[in-house]
This record gives C-alpha cells, structure tokens and sequence, in this order.
C-alpha cells in the first residue's frame, strides 16, 4: 500500500463474534466492501464517517508532467515535461484491514515480523498470537488521521494495542500522551484507543510511511 499501516497487536485469536462483529464494523465504515477471506476487507473508508471532515475543493486537480516524445530515452523524456495531465485525486481512500497469524492468512508474515521483540512483549505483557493491520492505499495528511482513527474504532471493538512506528524526534512527544503503554527501541510506541485519538490530534502528529 502506499500510504501509512498501523497494527493492533492480539493476545488471543478473535472469537467467531468478535470476527462477526469486526466485519460488520468495516461494512457499516464503507463505501466500498469487498472480503477477500473471513477477516481479511479490502475497503473504501471516507473520512467523514470517522468523524473528519475533508474540506479540500470537489474540482481539485493535481498536475502530473506529461513528455511529450513517446519514443524518447528516459533522459531525454526528461527534458521534455513541458505539459501537465490534469487529474482528479482519488477520494476513495482505499485500505486493506486484515487479521494475520495462524489459521487465518499470512502466518509466515506475521511469524517474522513478531520475532524476537522482548521489549515489545514487556511493554504488552503478553506475546502476541495475532494482529490487526490497518494499511492506506493513500499518503495525504488526512489519510493519517483517517489511518489512526480507523484503527481506534477497530481497537473499541475488538480490544488489542495499538504498535505504531515512529518518525525521529517523535518518541519524546509521544511519551506524554495519555494511553501510551511504552516505547519500544525509541521508535515504537504501543498504547490504547485512546492513544490513538490523543496523537491524532497533536500537532505533531504524522505517520510512518
């Protein structure tokens, strides 16, 4: 995905209900809905349903150069971006939120991102047998905010803690803010919901893309 993933860390693998109730979540959240397989929601999230309101143009056009020799070397095209494409930004804001370990999809995945992370698992207080990932298919600042929020109201309902990657500088800032468990490796912070919320709303706050 292109933009930033966050992952809410599970003690325990979620229940038949949970996993009911998880889906109708991402249904009730989207504009768009497609279950590649139990737990797995390829989805169409607008900011406006978590809350946040997008209050950029309806007719906002980002330009792309366009070379305008089509055999040209990739040097010489380089010269040549004397025009520009008019597009339209894709108001989508397209996510892949996904349940991993084992017995339910990307175990060899999961396996390898959660080794050997002994402070991780003091902080938790516990070794994580499943995760949550929360990925954005876009990198605005909005898609950010929309990424934590979503994963909050992911994390009310099905409970597990937040693993967020930090940027430099961030982890002094982060420390502070209420729901906050640890920092992990000054570069990871693992906290609740609320931490979440609070971070979003800092004004230092920005993703790990």
């Amino acid at each position: 995905m292109s933009g930033p993933t966050l992952v809410i860390e599970l003690a325990e693998p979620l229940s038949r209900a949970a996993l009911r109730e998880f889906r109708a979540l991402m249904v009730g959240l989207s504009s768009h809905f497609d279950e590649k397989w139990p737990g797995f929601f390829d989805v169409n999230v607008p900011a406006e349903r978590l809350g946040v309101e997008d209050r950029r143009e309806k007719d906002w056009r980002k330009p792309f150069p366009l070379p305008l020799l089509g055999n040209a070397s990739a040097d010489e095209e380089l010269t040549a971006l004397v025009g520009f494409n008019p597009q339209r930004e894709d108001w989508r804001r397209p996510f892949l939120v996904y349940l991993m370990g084992p017995g339910v999809g990307d175990e060899s995945i999961f396996e390898a991102e959660h080794a050997d992370e002994p402070e991780v698992e003091a902080i938790l207080g516990f070794r994580p047998t499943h995760a949550v990932n929360v990925s954005a298919g876009c990198n605005r600042e909005i898609d950010h905010v929309t990424t934590a929020l979503l994963t909050a109201a992911v994390m009310d309902l099905i409970g597990g803690v937040a693993n967020v990657e930090l940027l430099d500088g961030q982890a002094s800032v982060v420390a502070g803010l209420p729901g906050v468990l640890g920092i992990a490796d000054d570069w990871m912070a693992l906290g609740s919901a609320e931490f979440l919320r609070a971070w979003v709303g800092h004004p230092a706050f920005r993703l790990v893309k």
